[in-house]
């Protein structure tokens, strides 16, 4: 994985992440996750697929073997729009983001559960 760290640091870059933001998301300390963006060390298997789940790219976008073209997730074209913008939020726009939609699913969950 010789342009592993080159392509770590550019995803995070791309998403607006800053390295303290990612290791607290990925449960790292920072130092160890700036050791993987300089090249110093290459994280476990099992971390590099965290990684790809928590940047959202598949292990071969990540590895740099394709271009992803897999349809949106989300069906709502509107939802799809923002959705693509929420990388350039900041993180504390982010957590709050975070928060909001959460309490909306839980809303809508719960309100499933009183309607049976």
């Amino acid at each position: 994985m010789a342009n592993f760290a080159q392509t770590l640091r550019d995803l995070r870059s791309s998403r607006k992440l800053t390295q303290t933001r990612i290791a607290e998301l990925l449960q790292v300390s920072p130092r160890v996750y700036s050791r993987w963006e300089t090249g110093a060390v290459t994280p476990h298997f099992d971390t590099i697929v965290r990684i790809a789940e928590l940047l959202d790219v598949s292990l071969d976008d990540f590895a740099g073997r394709k271009e992803s073209q897999a349809p949106p997730k989300i069906r709502n074209h509107e939802l799809h729009r923002l959705y693509r913008k929420v990388d350039l939020l900041s993180d504390e726009d982010q957590k709050a983001l975070l928060v909001v939609l959460d309490s909306l699913v839980k809303r809508s969950s719960m309100n499933r559960v009183m309607a049976e």
